[in-house]
């Protein structure tokens, strides 16, 4: 009953990227500036990204789409080039921020591409995998630091000084919205987009 539930019968999806080629890369590329740029708008419409988590969107899909390689590279690369580029987010987030992201796009993709999960099942281990990590790098902080950091607190100009756990609970929290969000709408994308692209896989190149 539960490998019936967890489990689905192979798909087109997840397509493996395995960087053999150049087209994986641009592809990749591609990705990163969408991921990039997404709370780069939110933010001049004064959407605050630690609550919608747009960043989170896109490294997640591409774990689910194409593999566990693609969401490591997506999420380790996403978070260094929007800082350099926009200044987000604030350095004293980088680490973490590297580190919750890069875990997302991590399991998502082992979840899917070596166990056959299902999107909603790999989506939600991705979820509590990158928040657990976020926990951890929140913790090495305050012990290393004195204090720990929170995406909003450290935005308005505070340092909280609040034990670890307090803080990685205020993170969750606020972020409801983003998370409901990707749990309503990442299946349904990833469900869209392996339909659209499958369907193409098969139509006739005119070639031969």
């Amino acid at each position: 009953m539960i490998k019936t539930i967890a489990i689905c019968k192979p798909q087109f999806f997840p397509k493996v990227i395995k960087y053999t080629d150049v087209r994986s890369y641009v592809f990749t590329l591609m990705f990163v500036s969408v991921a990039t740029a997404t709370p780069w708008v939110l933010h001049q419409f004064h959407l605050a990204g630690p609550i919608f988590l747009p960043m989170h969107f896109f490294v997640l899909v591409a774990g689910l789409l194409f593999g566990w390689r693609a969401g490591l590279i997506v999420g380790l690369s996403t978070p260094i080039i929007s800082f350099a580029v926009s200044g987000m987010p604030a350095v004293v987030l980088l680490p973490q921020i590297i580190a919750e992201v890069s875990v997302y796009g991590l399991f998502a993709g082992i979840l899917r591409e070596k166990f056959n999960l299902r999107v909603l099942w790999s989506l939600a281990g991705a979820m509590i995998g990158g928040r657990l990590t976020l926990l951890s790098a929140i913790s090495i902080t305050y012990l290393i630091e004195g204090a720990a950091y929170a995406p909003l607190s450290v935005y308005a100009g505070i340092v909280g000084e609040a034990n670890p756990l307090a803080v990685f609970w205020l993170t969750v929290a606020l972020s409801w919205p983003g998370i409901a969000i990707q749990l309503i709408s990442i299946p349904l994308v990833v469900k869209l987009l392996g339909t659209i692209m499958a369907k193409k896989s098969r139509e006739p190149t005119g070639l031969g």
